[in-house]
Parts: structure tokens; C-alpha cells; sequence
């Protein structure tokens, strides 16, 4: 049978603050190599040895990443995936239930359920836990991947295993999800060599799961149905009908179905396979540094880092040198608006400076200082009263909406390949050292014709300098008017 990944890339990854933001969590970002979490994700199947493989993922998301996932997709070589966009956060039943709502429309696929925002780092060990997974889930059972404990954790949850069963290769019959225990109970659980961390990665038949759903969750399962029902396709995403997805309980799969499977065996069997690949959730900073490369001190690098009398510190430089002197044990993220200093056994309180963030109004627990669009990224370099001054970047073949602000006027500046600007009435071209002026309320586009990166700076001056002061008239994107 076929296997269909499904990717589930909702979360923002607070913990991984300031690195990790809402509109760019954690899950976008490159932290163990140069691709994204999501990308490495993508790309987990990849020469899979153990069966047919659909080579489009099925990604479960929200409208705010959309573009960002599809241009990271594409990137790696990723054709025609196909991006479900979920207009609400429901949880992760609703997104599987979703997600092979859709892929049965094709088949019947084995669906492999997968965060995007895992580690793996031994591919090879992984993959081999997934064709034993396969062969499970293609006799009808539900199957879950356990992580081999190698430490009694107490942050996670716990599934426990009974017999083994014929598919081998160490797959056992799941027992029981265990809620995140105390130290002793943890101890006690490794010990008995009965327990795994749950690892939230599941396989099954599609057809399976939403027997499953429809039996413990019939108005999850219907909300989905009819959310799906009434979709719309606009190039990889599918719009979900809002009024209908908004009726959807909010459940884990876990809860929802995982954790009752005994109430009705006729649904199909438990299965948990034991997984030893290198797995991190990436929870928070420390765990990141557990999954690093590290110099022979334990040392930890990301960007331009460098180590002076240091010990098991973890530096991630996003935008210039950071030099660390004397530090053991802490942590250190750097980025082009904040920096967060923590002793690796306090990274889970990153979540208490993001509360505080919020709860002042600010907006470094939104966005970062680079933002991207659809059609490229901006990075406010410079700001004061009255101006502003932006690096933007536009990809080749994109435009930006024809717009209009009511409270600023532009200079553009192009610093790298060709633009097409559109000032009012007129539409020419702008070559490298070449500028021109957008006065305050003029109808204006920018656009790329070229093969390459466009580069612009953009100096904004006027009365009021936000976001909000744009009206759209024609957007290529489906954007609002304003």
C-alpha cells in the first residue's frame, strides 16, 4: 500500500522565544542544520525503502504559513504538495480526521502522521521503525511510535506495552497511554522496560481513522466531513468551509481515539513500535542542545559563535558574532531585536517572558524584525519619528498588491537586479543605482521580472508609519482590499 505522510504544523513553540515567534514558529526554523524542521519533516520519507511512498505530503496548517510552508516545500523539491488550511486551531484529531478526509478521495492511503517540529536524527533507524509500523497498519491496526527511553523524563507522557506481536522487529500491543509521571513513577517505568515516550507519530489506513472518529467523535467527524465537503482548491492550498470547521470539538488524537480503542476492538488493534532514531520534540533550548553537535567541551554553535572557557553552553548567533566567556551550563539566542541569557535547567521559564511580553502589548512575541510576505520578506533595518527604513526583497517572477497609503509617501532604491514599478499613471523599469519616488496617496506596485532576487531599500516618511496604512486594490495573493 501506499504511505502518505501527513504533517501537522500548527503551535508556535514559544520556549524556543526568541528565535521561535507566532508568525514564524519554531517549526520554519533551520535549529539543527540548514533546512527547516518542517522541510527535514517533508523529506523524512525520502529513498524510503520499505514501500511505495506518495511523493506529495499532506500538510495540516493555518492560513498565516501558507506561504511560507509552500516556498519551503518547494525549495527541497517538493511538487504539488497538498496544504490544508485550517481556518481555526482545533487540535490534532480534527486535523487528522481532515487530512485523510482529503486523502481518501485518492485511495485509501496508509497515512503517516508526523509533527513538524520533531528531530530525527537517524534517518536510516527511523525509517526502518516505519515499515514495521506499515505492515501493522496495513492489517488494520492503529499504530503509534514509542520512544526508547534513555533517562526517566517526567515532561512526557508515557504509552505502556503488553505482548509482542507478529509483525516483530519489536512491535508490541499498546496498552495504555500513561500521563506524564513523577520521578519515582518514571524511574520505576524505564526500569520495567514496558514503557515508551510517547512520541505523538501515529500510522494507519485512512479509512481506519475515520471509522475511528466517527464511532468515539461523531460531531468532530461530521464538522470535518462537511468542512471538507464544501472546500475550495486555490492552487496546493484547500480552503476549508470556516462556519462548518468551527463546530469541530477540539481533541488530540490521543484522547479522541488512541486512549479508547479498547471500548471497540472491532476498529481495529493497538500497536506501538518501539522508535530509537535520535527523537527530540524540541520542547524547549535545552533539549535542542541535547540533539546538537558539540565541540569537545559540549559546546553547542549555531551562526558566528565563539567559545572561550565554556562548558556544555548552547550559542545561537542569528545575526552577528557572539562570543561566550566563562559560561557552563547556559544558553545563549541572539537575534537581530532580542537576546535571551537562561541556565540550560531554567529554559522551560522562557514561557513566563513571553507571557510577560504579552501581557505588556509587545510585539517580539509576534513577529521578528525580518518578516516575510508571499512574494518575498522585509527587514525593518531603521526607525525613528517620522521615517522608516526597510531591506526588501522580492522574489523573481512576484509583485506586491497595487496599493496606496493614506499617511506615508516611499523612496525605492534598487540595490540588486531589476524592478517594474507602477507610480500612478506610469509603469517603468529600474535598474541597479536607480530610485524613484512614491508620493503620499499615489496608486503604486512594485514587481520582479528578472531571474534573480530583486533588492530594494525603501525609506517611508509620513505621520504614521504602520502596517494597517495599506489599501489593496488588486492582489495576486487573494489578500484583503485593506
Amino acid at each position: 500500500m501506499t504511505i502518505k505522510s501527513v504533517i501537522l504544523s500548527g503551535g508556535s513553540g514559544t520556549r524556543l522565544w526568541p528565535a521561535s515567534r507566532e508568525s514564524y514558529p519554531k517549526q520554519l526554523l533551520p535549529l539543527t542544520g540548514e533546512r527547516s524542521l518542517l522541510q527535514e519533516t517533508a523529506l523524512r520519507l525520502k529513498d524510503f525503502p520499505g514501500g511505495e511512498v506518495d511523493p506529495r505530503p499532506l500538510v495540516v496548517t493555518n492560513e498565516e504559513y501558507r506561504f511560507i510552508i509552500a516556498e519551503q516545500l518547494r525549495q527541497i523539491g517538493v511538487r504539488s504538495p497538498q496544504i490544508v488550511l485550517e481556518p481555526v486551531g482545533r487540535n490534532t484529531a480534527p486535523a487528522l480526521t481532515l487530512a485523510a478526509l482529503v486523502a481518501e478521495e485518492e485511495g485509501d492511503p496508509i497515512l503517516l502522521v508526523m509533527p513538524a517540529d520533531h528531530v530525527i536524527t537517524e534517518q536510516p533507524a527511523f525509517q526502518h521503525a516505519i515499515a514495521v509500523g506499515a505492515k501493522a497498519a496495513a492489517t488494520g491496526a492503529l499504530v503509534t511510535f514509542g520512544i526508547v527511553p534513555d533517562r526517566a523524563e517526567t515532561g512526557y507522557g508515557y504509552l505502556r506495552s503488553g505482548a509482542a506481536l507478529a509483525e516483530g522487529e519489536g512491535a508490541r500491543a499498546l496498552l495504555e497511554f500513561v500521563e506524564k509521571p513523577d520521578r519515582a513513577t518514571a524511574e520505576a517505568y524505564v526500569a520495567s522496560g514496558a514503557y515508551y515516550w510517547n512520541s505523538g507519530i501515529f500510522m494507519m489506513k485512512a479509512s481506519v481513522w475515520l471509522a475511528a472518529i466517527r464511532r468515539f467523535a461523531p460531531e468532530m467527524a461530521a464538522a470535518c466531513a462537511a468542512a471538507v465537503a464544501a472546500c475550495t482548491h486555490d492552487a496546493d492550498f484547500i480552503r476549508l468551509d470556516t462556519a462548518a470547521f468551527e463546530r469541530s470539538p477540539s481533541d488530540s488524537i490521543d484522547y479522541a481515539v488512541m486512549e479508547r480503542l479498547a471500548e471497540a476492538p472491532e476498529l481495529g488493534r493497538g500497536v506501538v513500535v518501539p522508535l530509537s532514531a535520535g527523537w527530540s520534540d524540541v520542547g524547549a533550548w535545552d533539549a535542542l542542545w541535547a540533539v546538537s553537535a558539540k565541540d569537545g567541551e559540549g559546546n553547542a554553535a549555531r551562526g558566528e559563535v565563539l567559545f572561550e572557557s565554556c562548558r556544555n553552553t548552547l550559542v545561537h548567533a542569528g545575526s552577528r558574532l557572539v562570543a561566550a566567556v566563562g559560561c557552563e551550563d547556559m544558553v545563549v539566542v541572539e537575534t537581530p531585536d532580542a537576546v535571551m541569557v537562561a541556565h540550560k535547567d531554567r529554559t522551560q521559564d522562557v514561557k513566563k517572558v513571553v507571557a510577560r511580553l504579552k501581557a505588556e502589548g509587545r510585539t517580539l512575541t509576534q513577529s521578528h524584525r525580518k518578516v516575510y510576505r508571499p512574494w518575498g520578506w522585509y527587514d525593518s533595518i531603521d526607525a525613528g519619528e517620522r521615517f522608516q527604513v526597510k531591506r526588501i526583497v522580492v522574489n523573481p517572477g512576484a509583485k506586491l498588491s497595487l496599493q496606496m497609503h493614506h499617511h506615508r509617501a516611499e523612496h525605492w532604491i534598487v540595490v540588486k537586479g531589476t524592478a517594474e514599478v507602477t507610480n500612478g499613471e506610469r509603469s517603468f523599469l529600474l535598474a541597479e543605482n536607480e530610485s524613484t519616488y512614491i508620493p503620499l496617496g499615489h496608486t503604486h506596485r512594485l514587481s520582479n521580472p528578472g531571474k534573480v532576487p530583486l533588492e530594494i531599500i525603501e525609506v517611508q516618511s509620513g505621520s504614521y508609519l504602520g502596517e494597517d496604512d495599506i489599501v489593496r486594490f488588486e492582489d495576486t495573493y487573494g489578500r484583503g482590499t485593506s
